[in-house]
């Protein structure tokens, strides 16, 4: 897993509310068996025409928020189906940090073991970004060391976030890289219990 410590990107204001993992990645494309090449099918029935032509209202398919690695959304991003290949597609694209009002449990925890930083701040600064975005060549800062989010414009916001999903995200560990952290404490711990 790719570390996260601190990240300067673009930021794509995506105004929807409870977008579901069947939106972020339609199920079409769940018959791959490694985690990459998702991207190119990222919001696929919203950013793409019937006729397979990219539909020019879709803000992922404005000329000005291209290269965009920051995504901004609305309140329960994530929510519905399980399927980890939602965040597959989301960092396969380029996305580093989402940030959001709220986001959907299960969602949160694919995030977390694949990389990606999930932000919650509350409506009035997620309004506040979704602004500033608005014309395009908006960056943030998210900053996992100290848990906050800035801009050159003066935006700054604190974070919470759970410890120990941190702590994976910085040293870029998932949960056995967490636990090979501790394989000479369980080789010796077998070899007395043997």
């Amino acid at each position: 897993m790719q570390s996260f410590n601190s990240h300067t990107g673009l930021v794509i204001p995506f105004e929807r509310e409870n977008v579901d993992t069947d939106q972020i990645i339609p199920k079409q494309f769940l018959k791959r068996i490694e985690r990459t090449g998702y991207g190119e099918f990222l919001f696929y029935d919203w950013r793409f025409q019937s006729n397979g032509k990219p539909n020019p209202s879709f803000v992922l398919n404005a000329q000005e928020y291209a290269g965009a690695t920051v995504l901004v959304a609305g309140r329960n991003f994530g929510c519905g189906s399980s399927r980890e290949h939602a965040v597959w597609a989301l960092r396969d694209y380029g996305f580093r940090a989402l940030i959001a009002p709220s986001f959907a449990d299960i969602f949160t925890t694919n995030a977390a073991k694949n990389g990606l930083l999930l932000v919650t701040l509350s409506p009035a600064q997620i309004h506040d970004l979704m602004t500033r975005a608005q014309p395009g060549a908006f960056e943030l800062t998210v900053n996992l060391e100290s848990c906050t989010v800035s801009s050159a414009d003066g935006f700054s916001a604190q974070f919470a976030i759970d410890p120990f999903t941190r702590t994976s995200l910085l040293l870029g560990l998932d949960e056995i890289g967490m636990t090979l952290q501790h394989e000479a404490e369980i080789s010796q711990y077998e070899k007395s219990h043997c």
